[in-house]
């Protein structure tokens, strides 16, 4: 059975009328009900804002969150107690002549503390699984790499 599920965002975006016509605010807001408002602009590269989130940020975001979630739920079934996770993401943009570009790759490099360091080797082979679960990487173009780090509880 397949469970479906709709996910909804609300655009706005106003011309700055302090700006010139061709060189226009790539500012706007993006909301979703019942969640704070989200100031996004266009990566600093692409004459954005850079103190607010751009897509690339988000989409780099999307991805590295579901993983971990994912992961997460791969070592429960697994019975294996995660006592921290952290990641530092790295996505890699390619623009073309023409302006178009895309995503080429996504490295996450996470690092997990396990209770059981004995359970090493399975933790580590759990980000395959997780990657095959996740809906984000699932909806992805582009290869998703993980350099996973297992390390144990220091007493």
């Amino acid at each position: 059975m397949v469970f479906k599920h709709l996910f909804k965002v609300g655009l706005d975006w106003k011309m700055d009328s302090t700006n010139a016509s061709k060189k226009c605010s790539r500012n706007h807001q993006l909301s979703i009900e019942g969640k704070p408002i989200l100031d996004v602009s266009a990566a600093k590269a692409f004459k954005g804002d850079p103190s607010l989130y751009n897509p690339e940020d988000l989409l780099l975001s999307s991805v590295t969150s579901c993983h971990m979630m994912s992961y997460l739920y791969c070592c429960t079934q697994h019975n294996i107690e995660v006592v921290a996770y952290t990641d530092n993401s790295e996505a890699f943009l390619e623009v073309n002549e023409d302006g178009s570009g895309k995503i080429v790759k996504v490295i996450l490099n996470p690092v997990v503390t396990i209770a059981d360091i004995n359970q090493s080797e399975l933790a580590k082979s759990l980000h395959i699984k997780a990657n095959q679960l996740c809906f984000i990487a699932n909806s992805c173009s582009f290869p998703i790499e993980h350099h996973a780090t297992i390390k144990g509880v220091d007493f």
